[in-house]
């Protein structure tokens, strides 16, 4: 051993003690678990086109989808909008498999089809579930469904065509920094893309050149319906996740602090996150995390419902206007596809600003049932169904260019 290495030691050992061994050793591997994450980057192979599948399913008239998904949790918001679409393309020519990307929670794919089956029962039984990637096959289409899972996608090449399913621009979900630069770099991958929404679409095309497609939003129009408000006290919801910065906890927070400081007699009622240990000086109730079939009664039982964002819209608005209330939203490019001033209260970021919109609209029962009446309309004017046949479209679409690109690039060679 060099002998300036053995000097070294001794001297850390006097400086630091032996104690400082172990703490320089667990610092080395709380370093190694911070990029362990990511190495998937680096070490995950290419998986090569099986020809003797592609020859025999190529043009078939069932497509094989299979669907690349994060980790899971109880009520996600995005897995809900991903299996609902599955299920509608179940009956639509096309046949489905889930494979989880990197989970760390499942461990067999009994595991994770008994979770599906308890947690997420609107997916539809014919689908097929895995719980890693190791098992997936050829398909005709291939679909990312998060920035991680792209990195997967981009070296799976037994399929015909690659597609992202976007529903947010998720580098927006990260300060600038590695998480930010990896998820944006997702988007220059050349997957065709479906995004939720015009807005996601236009700016993935404008700043990524992607090829895309959107989709726009409705409700489950079983469990959203119109309700009576029940009493005469003023209430406001409010969507509080200040686990969540692109909700805008602390905007809305304050903007609720001024309002009942000029309307002391208005109740605010939290739902999203536990609130248990946050001070909050007015009246509420803290719902915590609701099931998703008590909240159309919820919001029915407030005049008024603020939900923020700072990214792409959630489906909160619509399912708020189909259960009779009236939506307060953030204005902007991200919410405009979808809300405007007829349907919807749209405000900016200041909190003195948000506080007198709603003061406005809680004393103008006019103004508000006006508002009311259009969001009711416009809810009823869409359609999951609808959407999903144009989803089918763009799938139908994508996969028969690139078989025609597949077999004209093979032609004269056998597959």
């Amino acid at each position: 051993m060099d002998i300036h290495i053995i000097r070294r030691g001794i001297r850390f050992i006097r400086r630091r003690g032996v104690e400082g061994i172990f703490e320089k050793l667990h610092l080395k591997k709380q370093k190694l678990k911070m990029i362990q994450p990511y190495r998937f980057l680096l070490e995950e192979t290419e998986v090569l086109l099986d020809r003797k599948a592609c020859r025999k399913l190529g043009d078939g008239k069932r497509k094989l989808l299979n669907w690349i998904i994060p980790d899971m949790g109880e009520g996600g918001g995005g897995h809900i909008n991903i299996f609902r679409f599955i299920s509608l393309l179940e009956d639509g020519g096309f046949h489905s498999r889930l494979y989880l990307f990197q989970s760390s929670f499942y461990f067999d794919n009994t595991m994770v089809r008994n979770y599906l089956k308890d947690k997420f029962p609107m997916l539809d039984s014919r689908v097929e579930a895995f719980w890693s990637t190791k098992y997936a096959g050829f398909a005709h289409a291939t679909i990312a469904t998060s920035w991680e899972t792209a990195y997967y996608v981009r070296r799976f090449q037994n399929t015909i065509s690659k597609f992202y399913f976007v529903q947010d621009y998720e580098p927006y979900f990260y300060p600038l920094g590695s998480q930010y630069q990896l998820a944006k770099q997702t988007y220059d991958f050349g997957f065709r893309g479906i995004t939720a929404g015009d807005w996601l679409k236009e700016k993935l095309e404008a700043e990524h050149g992607m090829v895309c497609s959107s989709f726009r939003f409705s409700y489950d129009k079983n469990l959203y319906k119109v309700g009576e408000k029940k009493g005469k006290r003023k209430r406001v919801f409010f969507y509080a996740r200040p686990t969540t910065p692109r909700r805008c906890f602390e905007i809305g927070f304050l903007a609720l602090y001024e309002l009942t400081r000029r309307m002391p007699q208005v109740e605010v009622v939290f739902a999203g996150w536990d609130l248990t240990g946050v001070e909050i000086p007015f009246r509420h109730q803290n719902l915590k995390i609701v099931d998703v079939r008590k909240l159309s009664k919820i919001f029915s039982n407030c005049d008024l419902c603020l939900v923020l964002s700072d990214t792409n819209l959630s489906l909160l608005p619509l399912e708020i206007m189909a259960s009779g209330s009236v939506v307060v939203s953030s204005r902007g490019e991200n919410a405009t596809w979808l809300l405007n001033d007829a349907n919807a209260v749209l405000v900016g970021y200041d909190p003195a600003e948000i506080a007198g919109k709603m003061e406005y609209y809680l004393t103008h029962e006019k103004e508000r049932h006006q508002i009311r009446e259009a969001g009711i309309t416009f809810a009823k004017g869409t359609s999951w169904e609808k959407e999903a046949k144009k989803v089918a479209q763009i799938l139908e679409q994508g996969i028969r260019e690139d078989w025609e690109k597949h077999r004209m690039g093979r032609e004269g060679q056998r597959i």
